[in-house]
């Protein structure tokens, strides 16, 4: 059975009603706690546990999933709909087994979804895993991630139809929390919100884009394995390098900036590794080809997606985006004048490269330096090429601040915008700003 075929299921159809007709009834941790509305809720769980048992036949890799999933649907019916606790199928649910191109998988947990609903709410989604050739290649070699499953959406209920694009098991409702094995990310959603702005921002600021640039607007499933390759390689970086001891992975109370660094450091990574690629005459050559797309698509995501997408409250990935262009601009590698943007790609590599290279200098010396010092220190490397809120007290510098007291103290005086948008990102963003509110819910078959 194809894709389409499932999507047109009367059981894949059922199951999105009675998962939109559930949502209504919980609240924010998932639970149903009004016993008025457990009628109508053990109907709609019947018909989702009917749904999946009928759909699991198309899902046989999935076989022990999806039993313990319906038994966690009806345990939680049991239960009154108390908090849910789907732990049982979540550890039952492997996708990292299964990277096979083309694979699909049915998920259905009561979770939130990052960038979308910050309610534990029962999702259902389809999904498609991308795994290329080249990049089994890459990941059986010195870019092994386990972890790692990319995927493409085949069709979603309402918590996707957002910009959320992963899937992670720390965003379901358990009991407890276990050790994750597996991430995934929707690279179709990624590549085509790409396609999207970087056409109208090249448009906009008539950018002349290199012939393999252009290339990846022209083709999603090309840009989709972009996207594959670039992940990996960033996904396996948060866990690699000469990290300060506290790995940024754990949720912990910082400065927003210190994110901006580490998201940038994952992505700068990716480039510099494909630097490497591109010029392995030992590589496949799918793998190098892919390689020099890859920097382009760090480089044009980063300065025309991440910096003028969402709010200025504490947005990290916006600092970052907003960085690599400076940092690029003060190098002189790119350029704004006379109304147009232009790029020395020539001379492109080098530059990007160095701006990592201090990022991880910066992680090296973390060891030898107290918290707030480090604080300082990664502070001092982004407003060297950032300028800060005029209002901002970080920018005095420590004596301005309160150094007696807890950490947080420190990070409550950085200001949500603590570096605000640039002349450039401000008459970016009027233009751009209907084109990015128009990828929420993309996906690379609507975009195709």
């Amino acid at each position: 059975m194809t894709y389409e075929t499932i999507q047109e299921h009367t059981a894949w159809k059922d199951l999105k009603a009675a998962v939109s007709a559930f949502q209504p009834l919980q609240i924010k941790d998932g639970s149903v706690p009004n016993q008025e509305q457990h009628g109508a809720a053990r109907e709609s769980v019947g018909t989702i546990v009917d749904s999946i048992r009928t759909l699991s036949p198309f899902f046989p890799h999935d076989a022990a999933y999806l039993e313990a999933l319906t038994a966690d649907f009806g345990a939680w019916a049991e239960g009154d709909f108390a908090e849910p606790d789907f732990l049982d199928s979540l550890l039952a649910f492997q996708p990292q087994q299964h990277r096979i191109d083309g694979l699909q998988h049915l998920v259905v947990f009561p979770m939130y979804t990052q960038n979308g609903s910050t309610e534990r709410l029962v999702e259902a989604v389809l999904i498609e895993v991308i795994w290329p050739d080249f990049v089994s290649e890459l990941e059986d070699g010195e870019y092994s991630n386990k972890l790692f499953v990319p995927i493409r959406f085949l069709d979603f209920t309402s918590g996707y139809d957002t910009n959320s694009a992963v899937l992670f098991p720390e965003t379901v409702a358990v009991r407890e929390t276990p050790a994750f094995t597996w991430g995934a990310i929707f690279a179709d959603r990624e590549a085509a919100r790409y396609r999207r702005v970087v056409r109208a921002a090249a448009d906009i600021t008539s950018l002349e884009l290199p012939e393999g640039a252009a290339s990846l607007l022209e083709d999603q499933k090309l840009i989709e394995s972009t996207f594959v390759m670039w992940d990996l390689i960033h996904d396996r970086t948060h866990m690699r390098g000469d990290l300060p001891f506290d790995p940024f992975m754990i949720k912990q109370r910082m400065p927003y900036f210190l994110y901006s660094l580490e998201e940038l450091r994952c992505d700068l990574t990716a480039f510099r590794e494909s630097v490497k690629i591109e010029k392995d005459e030992e590589a496949s050559p799918e793998a190098r080809h892919h390689a020099g797309l890859v920097q382009y698509a760090v480089i044009f995501d980063r300065i025309f997606r991440f910096a003028i997408t969402g709010n200025r409250v504490r947005n990290y990935d916006g600092v970052g985006g907003q960085l690599l262009f400076a940092w690029m601009h003060q190098h002189h590698v790119l350029h704004w004048t006379d109304g147009k943007m232009s790029i020395d790609w020539d001379e492109v590599p080098a530059v990007v490269i160095a701006l990592g290279e201090a990022i991880e200098d910066l992680y090296w010396r973390s060891i030898d330096r107290p918290k707030t010092a480090h604080w300082f220190a990664a502070y001092d490397l982004v407003s060297n090429t950032l300028t800060p809120n005029p209002a901002s007290v970080w920018a005095k510098g420590p004596d301005a601040l309160p150094l007696d007291g807890p950490p947080r103290g420190l990070t409550d005086q950085v200001l949500d915008d603590e570096f605000p948008l640039s002349m450039f990102y401000e008459a970016l963003n009027r233009k751009m700003k209907d084109v990015i509110a128009s990828t929420a819910g993309v996906t690379g078959r609507s975009d195709a």
